[in-house]
């Protein structure tokens, strides 16, 4: 029987929605201060929260309300105290709802059907297509990379007991589900510190453990069993990049030292989990000839896990020497007895080698400039009025660097750190293979020169030119840098040593487009279009220097920071669009909600994979939109980014931000290293603001303004234009447009401006608060108008249900945030200072981890 859309629809109300109800009565045996009261008066207060909104209520009014009527509380810290017990309430609840529904993925989602790998399978062989996926898999992969940024609220403990819950969900275990639970009441959420790089990197180490090495090898065994030849031993068709420890774009606690253990850290990760499944093997190939085999590779493993100094003693080719001669006397002399034990491991050996994830190194263009200068100062390597040369005559210095620079000549910490990364580099490769650290990201890259610095940085760094095994990375993110972006490499494809440095690392060139800082600066279809624009330029400019092109793209978890339906992108990309790999950040809540079990993992690796493969082997589309659609589509972002742009640059704009929304409390939180703004200090200005902070804020206002706004009034425009004939056709033709409006409808349906409907006769921010709300209307009834539809997301049913029990689930906490903020900036502003301030500053950040965790992907 063929899988059908509403049988993952009953299945999520049967496995999520009823069981949500039952396991949540457990809740009153939580090891909370009356805990039994808690419970009632929560539920009572969501009846109050949805009838006061109805009545266009303030959250103020509503909480008062519910005080007055409801409870004999008048102190305002008894009050405080009973909001704080239904925060700790909502947050288990929450808890509990994504233990649930990561339980119930497999049942939810057709494991088999379209963007699977056994769908592909399936096509392949129907089309007699094995030749073409042997030539593909030459050299196409996708690398999932791992980021630390501040958008996963949950400790790793929750992380854990969320784990752990949900395997107790599938086993239908009441008692240890019970137990769990009483675990997670005694178990903190708010994080007493702010964790160190390499405590982020630990967090994320554990899914790679955990998730990652499991499902990847599942993928990579089943794609050998079906297509023994295909899978080429020198492509590794999964990758993992790593951020934590070598991202230092902004972040001040990233060190060189930091960078050298989170590689040491990966390295031991990885030796662990291969020493784990040589035990296995061996308890299983117990026969002639292997057996000896099997235990020289595990005491080698074990020697480079508990015996210091042994850690070199130990290469990937080595392990896989061995493994390769195990499988040949199972096969020849043991009838292949536990064959695809051998072979998973090969599978995974050849995956992740003795780095498990490559560790990315991030640094701002500017950095790079201020190091040059300092050192044409100092050392007199360089010009010493090197900082005002033109750009074209620093491109001819730059790559004909001689001389080794002393990083201890420098006091400014910053500097010597950026020298001292770049001899980080050599000494992870020498542990760790060419693939522990073999990438270099340049952030805000607007000029080749900027590429250059870094190439000459590595020189000075006592690297050799024809030896340099890093590949340079610029990042292109504002809209002007990525129509620029072109121009750009078209300057180092046509500069001779940096093509040189291009053959030797085998004709290709990764780039990076970052989505978030494009949509803070040009709203959501501008930064989309200027992407999707960039991607075709980048394409045709890199064919022309016989140069592949590989597009690294830096998507966050919502719609609004690249998010959302991501595989679907890709999929729908034409000819015109390089497709030689698919790299992408992972990062935060997405990590845990899309990666954070075995079978979710394994289900979005295979969404990724199939997306290149079938958009390569099947898809006959030449180019992604036709010139008619591409004019179409740059008219509606032309028109929305006018929309936005007059938003941003309303006199109350951040004012708004800043004072409504939990914005100036997001560096409280604890929950990442890095600090929200660029720059410390001084005024607030958007340049400076990280997009996190930016986009999460307006995700817990639930007006999610980065993830549609422009949108409605562009689709206003053409229409009286009269071209909605045209909009129609290009909705209904292009996957590209109709994912582009999905991820939109995503982002909608979580807002809900009842919330903040006070706003609107705001002295200040009545305005502001009216323009917000008419574009969301505005641009709901042009998108259900395209669609057909009575309400968003209809299309995505399981989604959509999944969100409005989240949001309802999580209501109370957004009017208890909102209610908090009014609190607090009444007593800033009256002066007053009283104990209170700070119990509503810790109410206003308490608030946030389960609302940014309800919504999984809003940061």
């Amino acid at each position: 029987m063929n899988y059908q859309p509403s049988q993952g629809l009953q299945q999520f109300k049967n496995l999520v929605g009823i069981k949500f109800q039952l396991y949540n009565s457990l809740f009153t045996s939580l090891p909370f201060h009356r805990i039994e009261k808690t419970g009632i008066l929560l539920s009572l207060l969501l009846t109050i929260c949805e009838d006061g909104y109805k009545k266009k209520q303030s959250p103020e009014q509503i909480l008062d309300e519910f005080f007055q009527k409801h409870t004999a509380l008048t102190g305002e810290r008894e009050k405080a105290d009973v909001l704080f017990r239904f925060v700790q309430y909502v947050e288990r609840q929450i808890v509990l709802f994504d233990a649930l529904e990561d339980a119930s993925f497999k049942y939810v989602n057709d494991m088999s059907g379209a963007g699977t790998l056994k769908h592909l399978m399936s096509e392949v062989i129907q089309t007699n297509k094995e030749e073409e996926l042997t030539e593909k898999l030459k050299d196409y992969s996708v690398r999932m990379v791992l980021t630390a940024h501040p958008t996963q609220f949950y400790p790793g403990a929750v992380l854990g007991i969320i784990n752990d819950l949900s395997r107790a969900v599938i086993e239908n275990n009441a008692g240890d589900i019970n137990l769990y639970l009483q675990q997670l009441g005694k178990t903190p959420f708010l994080k007493k510190h702010k964790p160190t790089p390499y405590d982020e990197a630990i967090s994320l180490i554990w899914y790679l453990e955990n998730v990652f090495y499991h499902a990847s090898g599942r993928i990579i065994s089943a794609l050998k069993d079906q297509f023994p030849h295909a899978v080429d031993k020198r492509n590794a068709v999964i990758k993992m990049g790593f951020w934590p420890g070598g991202d230092r774009d902004g972040n001040p606690f990233v060190k060189a030292e930091t960078t050298l253990r989170v590689a040491e850290a990966l390295r031991g990760a990885i030796v662990k989990c291969y020493y784990l499944d040589v035990r296995r093997l061996k308890r299983r190939l117990t026969f002639k000839g292997v057996d000896v085999l099997i235990a020289e590779l595990e005491q080698k493993l074990y020697n480079n896990i508990f015996v210091p100094g042994q850690r070199t003693e130990l290469t990937q080719d080595e392990i896989l020497e061995h493994l390769v001669q195990m499988r040949e006397i199972v096969i020849y002399q043991h009838n292949s007895l536990f064959l695809p034990m051998i072979d998973n491991l090969i599978g995974k050996v050849m995956i992740f080698g003795l780095h498990f994830a490559t560790v990315d190194i991030r640094q701002d263009s500017s950095v790079h400039g201020s190091v040059m200068a300092a050192i044409a100062a100092k050392e007199r390597l360089l010009p010493e009025h090197y900082s005002s040369l033109p750009d074209e005559r620093k491109m001819e210095l730059l790559t004909e660097l001689s001389g080794e620079v002393n990083p201890k000549l420098y006091d400014d910490p910053l500097i010597r750190d950026t020298l001292d990364s770049i001899a980080a580099v050599r000494t992870i490769q020498r542990f760790n293979g060419e693939d522990g650290c073999s990438r270099y990201i340049i952030s805000m890259c607007t000029r080749a020169v900027d590429v250059l610095e870094v190439m000459g940085l590595f020189l000075l760094c006592g690297w050799v030119k024809e030896q340099l095994t890093v590949d340079i990375v610029p990042l292109f993110e504002t809209v002007d840098d990525l129509q620029a972006a072109a121009g750009v490499m078209k300057s180092l494809y046509e500069q001779r040593d940096y093509r040189a440095h291009l053959r030797r690392r085998g004709d290709t060139q990764t780039i990076m487009l970052g989505f978030s800082d494009g949509t803070k600066d040009g709203g959501y279809l501008m930064a989309n279009w200027a992407i999707y624009k960039a991607k075709e330029e980048l394409t045709a400019i890199s064919k022309k220097y016989d140069v592949d092109v590989v597009f690294f793209d830096g998507r966050g978890g919502p719609p609004a920071r690249g998010g959302g339906k991501t595989h679907r992108f890709y999929a729908s990309m034409g000819k015109n669009i390089a497709n030689k790999q698919i790299q992408l950040t992972i990062q935060g809540q997405t990590v845990s909600s899309n990666f954070g079990t075995v079978d979710t993992a394994q289900y979005n690796i295979e969404q990724l994979i199939h997306a290149g493969i079938s958009n390569d082997l099947f898809s006959s589309k030449e180019v992604t939109l036709q010139a008619g659609e591409e004019e179409l589509l740059q008219l509606l972002s032309v028109e929305s980014y006018k929309a936005y742009t007059k938003l941003k640059e309303h006199p109350y704009f951040l004012q708004y931000l800043n004072e409504v929304s939990p914005l100036r409390f997001y560096n409280e939180t604890n929950i990442a290293s890095r600090p929200t703004k660029r720059k410390s200090g001084g005024r607030l200005e958007l340049k400076d603001l990280r997009a996190i902070p930016y986009v999460g804020s307006w995700s817990q206002l639930k007006q999610n303004v980065t993830g549609y706004y422009g949108v409605g009034t562009a689709l206003q425009w053409i229409d009286k234009q009269g071209k909605w004939a045209a909009v129609k056709r290009l909705y209904t033709d292009s996957p590209f447009f109709k994912t582009l409006l999905d991820n939109c409808e995503m982002a909608m349906k979580k807002c809900f401006f009842p919330l903040t409907e006070h706003f609107s006769v705001h002295p200040v921010y009545g305005e502001i608060w009216a323009l917000i709300y008419n574009e969301f209307e505005l641009t709901q009834k042009y998108i259900l108008k395209l669609s057909g539809k009575n309400e968003l997301m209809a299309d995505y049913p399981v989604e959509q249900l999944s969100i409005q029990m989240r949001e309802r689930i999580v209501l109370p906490l957004s009017t208890i945030q909102q209610y908090a903020l009014t609190k607090f900036q009444a007593l800033e502003q009256s002066g007053a200072n009283t104990p209170m301030k700070e119990v509503y500053e810790r109410l206003i950040m308490r608030s946030s981890f389960g609302i940014i965790n309800a919504a999984r992907n809003s940061a």
